[in-house]
C-alpha cells in the first residue's frame, strides 16, 4: 500500500503532470485526445506521452482506444483507493480531522432560494448565451442562469440574439461576461456549472465556493460554421435546439429523489446525449 501510495504522490509531484490529470478530472466522464491535451497545456506532443505513461503506470489515468484514436480518461478508481488509503491511514477514519469535504444533502430547486446555474464558454457570445436565455425562460422561479466566459467577446452575437427573440426569450438584460464576475466575495453562489465549449472545459477556472456541481455539455461553435448564410443559420439553431432540449431535461429531473452522486451520473447523461423533442 505504502508503495503505491509513493508512487501515486510523485507522479502528481510534478506541476506539468498535475496539470495534466486536472485537466482529465475536469474533463471527466470525457475522455480526450492526446493532441487535445497537449494543446491545452501548451506541451509537445512526445512531453504528453511520457506524463501520460506516468499517470497510466499508477492507475490514475487510462487509456481508450476509439477507432484509430487514443484517448485517455481518469481513472476515478485509483483516485479514490488513494483517498481511502491516505484518510484511512493519516486520519484513522476520524471526521474531526478529515470530515467529507462535500455535503451529502440534495440539492432541490425552490426549497429555500432558486438554485444558481452558470454556463461557460470560451467568448460568452454564444452556446452560454443561449443557454443562460433558455434555462431563464424555464426555470419557473427554481433556477436562476447566468453565463460567462473565460475570454469574453465584446458583446453577444447578433445572429444569437436574432434567433432567441424569434423564439420568445427576452434578451435585453444579456451581455458577455468575464468569469471574474463570478468568482469575488459578492458573487452569487453557484450550485450547478456547465462547460458547453471543450476549450472552456479544459482550462483551469476558479476554484468556486461551496463546491458547486459541474459538468461538462459541449457542443461544436455555431459561430465557426461555414457555408451559405442558410447552413450558418441552421448551425446556430441546431445549437439552440440542442441547449434547449439539454436544459429542458435538467430542469425536469427529479432532485427530491436524487441523492448527489446520482445526480451527478443525470448531469453527465445529459451532456454525453442530446434528448429527443
Amino acid at each position: 500500500m505504502e508503495i503505491e501510495i509513493t508512487s501515486q504522490l510523485s507522479a502528481l509531484a510534478h506541476p506539468n503532470r498535475l496539470a495534466l490529470f486536472r485537466l482529465l478530472m475536469r474533463r471527466y466522464p470525457d475522455a480526450v485526445p492526446a493532441g487535445e491535451i497537449a494543446a491545452a497545456l501548451a506541451q509537445k506532443a512526445n512531453t504528453v506521452s511520457s506524463y501520460l505513461s506516468t499517470l497510466s503506470a499508477v492507475g490514475l489515468i487510462r487509456a481508450e482506444r476509439q477507432g484509430t484514436s487514443l484517448l485517455y480518461r481518469a481513472q476515478l478508481d485509483g483516485l479514490r483507493n488513494l483517498f481511502d488509503d491516505l484518510l484511512s491511514d493519516c486520519c484513522h477514519n476520524r471526521p474531526d480531522i478529515c470530515p467529507p469535504t462535500v455535503a451529502q444533502t440534495p440539492l432541490l430547486p425552490g426549497s429555500d432560494r432558486p438554485l444558481n446555474v452558470l454556463f461557460i464558454c470560451t467568448g460568452n457570445s454564444a452556446r452560454s448565451i443561449m443557454a443562460e436565455a433558455i434555462l431563464q425562460q424555464h426555470s419557473d422561479g427554481r433556477f436562476h442562469a447566468y453565463s460567462a466566459g473565460s475570454r469574453p467577446s465584446p458583446a453577444p452575437r447578433p445572429e444569437v440574439l436574432s434567433l432567441l427573440r424569434a423564439n420568445g426569450h427576452e434578451t435585453g438584460g444579456l451581455r458577455s461576461k468575464d468569469l471574474s464576475e463570478f468568482s469575488g466575495d459578492d458573487a452569487p453562489p453557484m450550485d450547478f456549472i456547465f462547460t458547453v465549449c471543450d476549450h472552456a472545459a479544459n482550462e483551469d477556472c476558479p476554484a468556486w465556493p461551496g463546491q458547486p456541481m459541474s459538468a461538462h455539455w459541449g457542443l461544436p461553435d455555431p459561430v465557426k460554421a461555414k457555408g451559405r448564410e442558410a447552413e450558418r443559420r441552421l448551425a446556430y439553431q441546431q445549437t439552440y435546439d440542442a441547449l434547449r432540449n439539454r436544459i429542458r431535461s435538467f430542469a425536469a429531473l427529479p432532485y427530491e429523489t436524487l441523492d448527489r452522486i446520482s445526480l451527478q451520473h443525470r448531469l453527465d447523461d445529459i451532456g454525453r446525449h442530446t434528448p429527443s423533442e
